[in-house]
Parts: C-alpha cells; sequence; structure tokens
C-alpha cells in the first residue's frame, strides 16, 4: 500500500507543490501557528533520504570536489552576477529591488533540494556536502559579495545557522548512515520504501506552512509587484538551466548532474528573507519572499522534465 501511495504521490508532486502554497496563503491564520514544525519535518526527511548513503560516500566527494566547486561558483559567482545585470536593465531607477534580486540569488542553496535529489535518484552524499558547506561559508560569503556589489554591510549570524544545520542535516544524515552501515544496507531496503511517501507528504506540509508565512506579502497585488515576480521567476528558471548546461558540459555523472541542477536552481529563501528584513528596507525583502512563493513549483516542474527526458531517472540522454 506505501509502495502505491510513493507512486501517487511521486505523479502528483507537480500538482502538489503549488496546490501546497495556495493552501498555506488562503489559511494562513489556520497554518502559521505550525511553522515551528518545518525544522522537525525537514531532520525527518533528511534522515529518510540518508538510509542508502554510505560513510565511505563521504571519501568519493573529498576525493573528487569537482562538482562542489561548480557548484559553489554557480551559487555565488554565476548567479548574482546574472540578478545584478537582470536587475540592472529592469529595475534602472530601484536600487532597493536591485538588492533584493541580488539577495535572492546570493543566499545559500536550500536544504529542500536534498528531497528533490532524493527523489530523482541524485547524489545523496554530495548534496549534503554542498548544504553544508555552502551554509557554514555564507556568513563571509553573502556579506562579501553584498559589500562588493552595493557596498553595504551585513552580519550574519553563523551560530545560530550552523545549529539549524546540526539538528535538520548533519544528526540525521549520521543517523540514516549509520543504520544504513550497521544493517549492511538491509534498512535501506526495508525502511527507506516505507519512509518515501510520507517525505513527500512532509514537503507538502513544509511548502504548505511557508506558504501561510508569506502570505502577508501578498495582500496587495499591483503592477510592480506582479513585474518583480516575472523577473524572479525568470532568473529562478535560469539558475536550473545554467546548472544544468555546466554540469553537462563538465561531463559529470547522471546522479551528479541531478545533485547539481537542484542545488544550483535552490536557495535557503527563509534565510534569505531574514537578512532583507533585518537589514534592509522593505522593499529589498519583496524579490527575496517571491521567490519562495514558486521555488517548490520550479523543482516540481524539473522533476517532470527529467522525468520525462531520463528513462527510470538514471540517465539524462540528451538532456
Amino acid at each position: 500500500m506505501l509502495e502505491m501511495l510513493n507512486k501517487a504521490l511521486l505523479k502528483f508532486m507537480p500538482i502538489m507543490t503549488p496546490t501546497s502554497v495556495i493552501i498555506g496563503i488562503l489559511f494562513t491564520e489556520t497554518f502559521k501557528p505550525y511553522a515551528f514544525l518545518v525544522p522537525w519535518l525537514f531532520a525527518f526527511m533528511t534522515f529518510s533520504g540518508s538510509l542508502n548513503s554510505k560513510f565511505a560516500d563521504i571519501k568519493t566527494v573529498i576525493k573528487y570536489p569537482r562538482p562542489l566547486f561548480i557548484c559553489l561558483t554557480i551559487l555565488h559567482l554565476i548567479m548574482p552576477l546574472l540578478a545584478f545585470g537582470v536587475g540592472n536593465v529592469a529595475f534602472r531607477h530601484d536600487p532597493n529591488t536591485i538588492i533584493g534580486l541580488v539577495l535572492a540569488f546570493l543566499i545559500p542553496t536550500g536544504v529542500s533540494s536534498l528531497v528533490w535529489v532524493t527523489i530523482y535518484k541524485g547524489n545523496v552524499i554530495l548534496t549534503l556536502a554542498i548544504i553544508l558547506i555552502d551554509s557554514l561559508l555564507s556568513p563571509i560569503v553573502v556579506p562579501t559579495i553584498l559589500h562588493l556589489f552595493f557596498g553595504t554591510t551585513v552580519h550574519m549570524n553563523g551560530m545560530e545557522i550552523m545549529q539549524g544545520l546540526i539538528w535538520m542535516i548533519v544528526l540525521p544524515s549520521i543517523a540514516g548512515m549509520l543504520l544504513n552501515e550497521a544493517t549492511k544496507g538491509k534498512i535501506n531496503k526495508v525502511l527507506k520504501p516505507k519512509l518515501e511517501p510520507f517525505s513527500k507528504i512532509c514537503l507538502g506540509l513544509v511548502v504548505g506552512l511557508n506558504g501561510a508565512v508569506i502570505a502577508p506579502y501578498f495582500k496587495e497585488i499591483n503592477a510592480k509587484l506582479l513585474f518583480i515576480t516575472a523577473i524572479v521567476f525568470i532568473v529562478a528558471c535560469s539558475g536550473y538551466i545554467v546548472s544544468g548546461l555546466i554540469a553537462k558540459l563538465f561531463k559529470e555523472e547522471t546522479d551528479i548532474q541531478i545533485a547539481l541542477i537542484y542545488n544550483g536552481g535552490m536557495r535557503n529563501i527563509s534565510a534569505g528573507a531574514v537578512i532583507a528584513i533585518t537589514y534592509f528596507p522593505a522593499a529589498v525583502a519583496v524579490p527575496v519572499i517571491i521567490g519562495m512563493l514558486f521555488q517548490q513549483i520550479l523543482a516540481s516542474f524539473t522533476g517532470t522534465v527529467l522525468s520525462r527526458q531520463v528513462k527510470n531517472y538514471t540517465s539524462f540522454g540528451n538532456f
């Protein structure tokens, strides 16, 4: 029954994520009080995704660090430069929106990328390494690049970021890998298939809860907001395309390509929203918050494209 549910949820993913966003926004008063559950849901998803990983896999990432450097370059050089260029063309007389657009594509990769990489058979260990290293570097990288671009000064709480990573990523990953090693892979065959449908349900819940949090920013919809939304959407799409093209250019393995596409395309928008709201005028937060509106929708659409072009999600073919 769980296997059938998992297959049904996989087909339903392209609809589930946008539906969850809409439900979260429409019923914000109902869902918002439960936003505190998001880290716990992430921890469960990380644990489930790590059950097929081994500690020996970490050595491969260390010995072959090129994909890691490629992803960090996409995240903190190529995409911010692209956002800066597009922002200066589209919002020439609106510096706050330009800063917000750059910030939206400068913040570290999204934790939920792990779920999508797991669903589409990407490299989980590489994804974990990217999330951890990128998030730990972000208190240095993000303020430095913002200062280079705009001369602004931002101080990020590195300790708070680290604590969040420990609970959502590090401990659940170690627990999953330890169980996999202790059972010699049996846990992966027995428990993981049973947990997969619940991971997808948790993702829907996370998207809905985030939708409830961002709802206040969409009470007044006007032409400027719609234009900003269109620009953010276009740049966000380019993140997936650029990551896929670069991964293919370097002729990376299929699982690494999938990991690079999702990690290069997704962002930790919650962290970006905190930075924008704390250190900048309200207008800066708008492009960042808008990114949260359709991040999971784009991730789901990307998965649909991959599933159509990749036989059994294991070979990129002509992608």
